[in-house]
């Protein structure tokens, strides 16, 4: 665990995206009571809660960034995870074959595609036939109005091919791209 905190007033909205995303909320957000001196030698036990880093995550990016506290944790978040994209943007540069590439890529898309269906599933998209039309407007947005259904018949996919396996290194990085960037506004 990572932080104490006893500032947050509804914990079980902070819960709720990490519940909603299939984590164990408990092992994110544990209860406790600590004994704290309240003078003349006596003491009191009060409720108090251990965050994992997940959770502190969760509330930072859903709390108010005028708190100056707010503020430097969503910078914190916001400078780890560009340490992590140069992390990575370092591993793909060290490959060595556009085959290569192609994998690391596609392998970095699944990962974002199942964290943009929490997002999506947090903002509202819950049945999968709205999750197909969320998906499938993403990929109207990015190949000039096509449908998934027009790249499928574009590509000469058969029914049982999956189009994101039968992109290249540039085709996958614009998905990429595209899956990052509204994962970002639907957490926004």
């Amino acid at each position: 665990m990572l932080s104490t905190a006893t500032f947050y007033p509804s914990w079980s909205a902070q819960k709720k995206p990490a519940k909603n995303s299939g984590q164990q909320t408990t092992d994110h957000f544990v209860g406790i009571h600590e004994m704290v001196d309240i003078g003349s030698g006596a003491s009191r036990a009060i409720e108090n809660i251990h965050l994992s880093r997940y959770a502190c995550y969760l509330i930072v990016q859903n709390a108010d960034p005028a708190k100056e506290v707010v503020a430097l944790g969503q910078t914190y978040f916001a400078v780890q995870t560009r340490l992590q994209e140069i992390q990575q943007m370092d591993e793909y540069n060290q490959l060595d074959s556009d085959e290569q590439k192609r994998v690391f890529l596609r392998k970095q898309l699944r990962q974002h595609n199942t964290q943009l269906a929490d997002a999506a599933k947090n903002a509202g998209v819950i049945d999968l036939i709205d999750y197909a039309i969320f998906q499938n407007f993403g990929y109207q947005g990015l190949y000039g109005g096509l449908s998934a259904k027009d790249i499928h018949a574009r590509k000469g996919l058969k029914k049982s091919q999956h189009i994101l396996d039968h992109m290249g290194s540039t085709e996958l990085a614009a998905n990429l791209f595209r899956a990052t960037q509204t994962e970002d506004k639907l957490r926004r």
